[in-house]
């Protein structure tokens, strides 16, 4: 993309131009990326309450709950497909929005499409090199389990912007993954680290006070932990749906932003190294005579009276 560089997240970044840009950007463009977000949030929370969990609280039988789980294998996948391809129109919109106000959410979604499925391929990779990281995380205990963790969504955060940008292609978006990623690795990760505590925090707090009309229900069930249906029943309360779903829109669209940040920052500053070695610039090279130091004008006028 020639215009990528107009992009406004486009630039070198710090970890405060990090928090800066990301700020302004969402509230710049707040109203649509709430309403953007709600929609899709809204249809991810009725397709879950679609899902009976009702049935669980009625069995004892740990071999019979497990026997009966198989049964939410399938629509489980059903919804991470879907919040699969919210998340693929999203990162469409984020990215071209900024640079072309004629593409809309109607002509992203259709745009976003043809990166739906290498995105997905990509995805399932992630996840059994996602799992035996994780594995290995656990031999050294809590620690290893959190930084893989850490690893892995700084990997994740890259995908489908190196996809976006530098083209549909499975085997490239691996490599340029892996190459932006692991560049500046340890910046990478402290700022991956410090923005998922901040998002973690921010989620809990929105949820807390979405939570407070039903505190009601909460108290039932914390006084009678037996009884789950006040609970169950509260997910599928049309309120409870719609302040989760804004809970939620608050925050998704913050999970794109922050991704396009770091892939632009490793691109900004893979661009600043490679700009110098393609110069054919005669002033930059050095010369023989720049070795040696110039004589003073004293000097020189000394030399006049002698002579």
């Amino acid at each position: 993309m020639d215009q990528i560089t107009n992009h406004p997240l486009y630039r070198k970044h710090n970890i405060d131009s990090v928090m800066s840009s990301l700020w302004d950007f969402y509230k710049s463009r707040f109203l649509a990326l709430f309403l953007i977000s709600l929609v899709l949030s809204l249809i991810l929370q009725y397709a879950t309450t679609l899902i009976n969990f009702k049935e669980l609280k009625t069995i004892t039988d740990p071999l019979v709950m497990l026997e009966k789980l198989k049964d939410f294998i399938l629509p489980m996948i059903i919804l991470t497909l879907v919040s699969l391809l919210f998340s693929t129109i999203l990162h469409y919109y984020i990215l071209h929005n900024p640079l072309d106000r004629s593409c809309n959410i109607f002509i992203c979604t259709l745009k976003s499409l043809k990166y739906y499925i290498p995105y997905l391929i990509i995805m399932i990779l992630l996840a059994f090199f996602g799992s035996f990281v994780i594995a290995l995380g656990i031999l050294v205990l809590i620690i290893g389990v959190i930084f893989s963790i850490i690893y892995i969504g700084m990997i994740c955060f890259f995908i489908l912007p190196v996809m976006m940008v530098e083209g549909p292609h499975i085997g490239n978006t691996i490599v340029r993954t892996a190459s932006l990623s692991h560049r500046n690795f340890w910046t990478n990760i402290g700022w991956v680290a410090v923005f998922l505590v901040l998002y973690i925090i921010i989620s809990i707090i929105l949820s807390g006070i979405c939570l407070i009309p039903f505190a009601g229900s909460f108290m039932k069930t914390f006084m009678n932990p037996q009884d789950t249906s006040e609970i169950i029943n509260l997910t599928t309360d049309p309120i409870f749906l719609f302040l989760s779903s804004a809970v939620n829109a608050l925050t998704m669209p913050v999970l794109p932003i922050f991704g396009f940040i770091l892939y632009f920052n490793g691109r900004a500053r893979e661009e600043d190294i490679q700009i110098p070695l393609s110069g054919s610039d005669d002033n930059n090279r050095v010369r023989v005579e720049d070795l040696y130091a110039k004589p003073r004008i004293e000097d020189d006028q000394d030399i006049g009276e002698k002579v």
